[in-house]
């Protein structure tokens, strides 16, 4: 597939096969964004684990200093009072079985996470195999199966991410939008990856860091040193 002029011009500002420092490759990531909208940075992080096997499952959830610069849709599953704790915090949709009901019915998707009390669990766990393939599903250790949900809210609503591993042992976040800047991106690169270096499995053999890179939506991906991370 051919790239585009602006694509091909970014590409010129890299050396081919350099690994960058983190600082100049996040400057880099940040001139490389020539879209005419606000391009979403994104980190790509290959480690040398098996997700297959439980015991080298790497997951979980870190807020970052500096925000997404998305504004982020909450859908919280809650009874009685915990749904009014929610709604006082801020959740977009909150609800019970009539929710579980309208996302399987409608294939209604007007939310980007999902909280869910302890006791909502069966509820939601009925609708799993369509959460679940989408990344939706609420998880104790992502934080977002809570009994406390203001929390939960205030913290996703600030800038909380979860990573997690996918089939080919990579994990994909936002680190927040080229309009940040290379210094504020540094920031919440630093959180993600301090989060994902101490999340190391003890079954984890060799090299953890196999490849880091940094990309914009419309940009090139940019290696950095992962010598330099560990």
């Amino acid at each position: 597939m051919k790239k585009g002029k602006k694509y091909q011009d970014s590409v010129k500002l890299l050396e081919k096969g350099k690994l960058y420092d983190p600082a100049d490759a996040l400057d880099l990531v940040c001139k490389t964004a020539t879209a005419k909208f606000d391009e979403t940075v994104e980190l790509h992080v290959k480690l040398g684990v098996d997700s297959r096997h439980a015991d080298q499952q790497v997951r979980g959830a870190v807020v970052l200093p500096n925000g997404t610069g998305k504004d982020v849709r909450v859908l919280v599953f809650a009874r009685e009072g915990k749904a009014d704790e929610a709604k006082a915090a801020g959740a977009d949709y909150v609800g019970a079985e009539e929710l579980a009901q309208k996302i399987q019915s409608e294939n209604w998707f007007d939310f980007d996470v999902v909280v869910a009390t302890p006791d909502m669990m069966g509820v939601v766990g009925r609708i799993g195999r369509i959460l679940g393939p989408k990344g939706l599903m609420p998880n104790p250790k992502a934080g977002t199966v809570t009994p406390d949900v203001a929390k939960a809210i205030a913290e996703i609503k600030s800038g909380k991410i979860e990573y997690r591993l996918d089939k080919s042992n990579i994990i994909h976040c936002p680190i927040g939008k080229a309009s940040f800047g290379a210094e504020k991106l540094a920031g919440n690169f630093e959180a993600l990856m301090s989060a994902v270096i101490k999340a190391k499995p003890a079954a984890a053999k060799g090299q953890y860091l196999r490849s880091v890179t940094v990309a914009s939506t419309m940009g090139p991906g940019i290696k950095i040193n992962p010598t330099k991370l560990a």
